[in-house]
């Protein structure tokens, strides 16, 4: 009973990812006799709510630079009116929020480099994708404005009227001297303290003073970024924000409000097309090439597993979907390295079955019963399984350096051969030991020899 249950949750998540998969719009025109059918079918919009966003699966991965082009720019950030020593605070600031601007684009793989040449402060933005340049200038080059405003108590208004519930209060980035991360003494968690000048110190305790128990929302580029509440009046110009902070994330508002704080204006000064290096003829023959290795892979596991491979070729057909099906919920954008990380990792999803097939054979050379030998096959294969897949874990973690660590790689590219990698990994460990291992109980139970 409880491989059958395993089973029908492994069909239903197939359904899921087959669902998932399947073209937004399917056009079918065929004759019948004299008799012309047209039928078309539409996919509904898979999108969902969560914490007041909205997010929708793409109807198709979106290409990289290698198979889309875009566009490469270059701004050199003007620093002559930031403080020598918070220069480097403020190149770090501008490069993240220049990547939450390019969010906007809703773009996976945009590449943003800092380079700096002597006392020039440059950032290289490559965006993958028929982006309008002028509009990626636009955003990417305007001044980072911070501004507070107070959140205003829900109100009674007539029917029809609009209630804006922030209002403006004066106090912008030009009065905040700098944001930074510290640690409470006796809890150990992270806070984000604020320093105003003198003469933002003075606005922020007015404020403070009329307004406690109320929130004062913090805006970047018209994007809110907290609305924390004012617990008592502030005098000092030296705000603190408590809560629940993790350090990645505090780690990741000071950068947004320092980029504020420190505004840096920037100024264009290489602007370049980018054409697709390769394009949609590489991507067909990639997956004819990944085609005829499965049909290769299966035409050997049937002949040597016989029903076994042909059980094991379900196994891959379920990797194949639910691989789509994750590639879209992330997303992950679709280049050439991409691509080759999946075609390996389908020749790996493999090599699990065939140690399992052969560890299987030889518990039925020793004369035990089948379904004994099926047990004993996968349990004293997982050893060489678990620890051939956790090196190749290992290679796609360093690849895809999702720390940032500067002396690994931070080619996108790289790491996303790394991702396609990794996944594929992790699902083929799901499909060889549960999925097939499923459908063999529930088929071959009563099965002996």
């Amino acid at each position: 009973m409880r491989a059958r249950r395993v089973l029908a949750l492994i069909v239903l998540l197939t359904a899921f990812g087959l669902l998932i998969d399947w073209p937004r719009d399917i056009n079918l025109h065929f004759r019948l006799g004299h008799h012309s059918v047209n039928w078309h079918w539409r996919k509904p919009e898979l999108a969902f709510s969560l914490a007041g966003h909205r997010f929708q699966l793409p109807d198709k991965l979106p290409k990289g630079l290698d198979l889309a082009g875009g566009v490469h720019l270059v701004f050199q950030a003007k620093m002559e009116k930031i403080a020598a020593k918070d220069r480097l605070a403020a190149w770090r600031a501008l490069e993240e929020n220049i990547h939450q601007r390019v969010d906007a684009f809703g773009l996976g793989e945009v590449a943003i480099r800092r380079v700096k040449e002597g006392n020039n402060y440059r950032l290289t933005v490559d965006i993958p994708g028929n982006i309008n340049p002028q509009q990626a200038v636009a955003l990417i080059g305007k001044t980072a404005q911070l501004d507070f405003r107070l959140v205003t108590p829900v109100a009674t208004v007539a029917a029809g009227q609009k209630q804006n519930p922030f209002r403006a209060t004066g106090l912008t980035g030009a009065y905040l001297e700098r944001a930074r991360v510290e640690f409470n003494r006796q809890t150990g968690k992270p806070y984000i303290a604020l320093t105003f000048n003198l003469a933002g110190a003075k606005k922020f305790a007015a404020i403070t003073k009329k307004h406690v128990g109320q929130r004062l929302a913090v805006f970047l580029d018209k994007r809110l970024l907290m609305a924390p509440e004012i617990k008592e009046p502030i005098l000092n110009g030296q705000a603190m924000i408590s809560g629940n902070f993790k350090l990645k994330e505090a780690k990741e508002i000071v950068s947004q409000l320092n980029a504020g704080a420190l505004p840096v204006p920037l100024e264009l000064i290489e602007q370049e097309k980018i054409s697709p290096t390769l394009g949609s003829a590489s991507i067909r023959q990639a997956f004819r090439a990944g085609a005829v290795g499965v049909l290769i892979e299966g035409a050997f596991m049937v002949l040597v597993y016989g029903w076994l491979g042909f059980l094991a070729l379900l196994g891959l057909a379920v990797y194949g979907i639910l691989s789509f099906m994750l590639y879209k919920i992330l997303p992950v954008t679709l280049t050439m390295p991409g691509i080759a990380g999946f075609l390996l990792s389908l020749g790996m999803a493999v090599d699990a079955n065939i140690l399992i097939f052969e560890r299987m054979r030889e518990e039925l050379r020793s004369g035990k019963p089948w379904r004994l030998a099926m047990e004993l096959g996968f349990g004293r294969a997982w050893d060489s399984i678990r620890d051939a897949n956790a090196c190749t874990l290992i290679t796609s973690f360093v690849l895809f350096n999702p720390f940032d660590w500067h002396f690994l790689n931070t080619a996108g590219m790289v790491r996303g051969f790394a991702l396609t990698l990794g996944l594929g990994v992790l699902l083929e460990l799901f499909t060889s030991i549960v999925v097939v291992r499923a459908i063999m109980r529930v088929l071959y139970h009563r099965r002996e020899k």
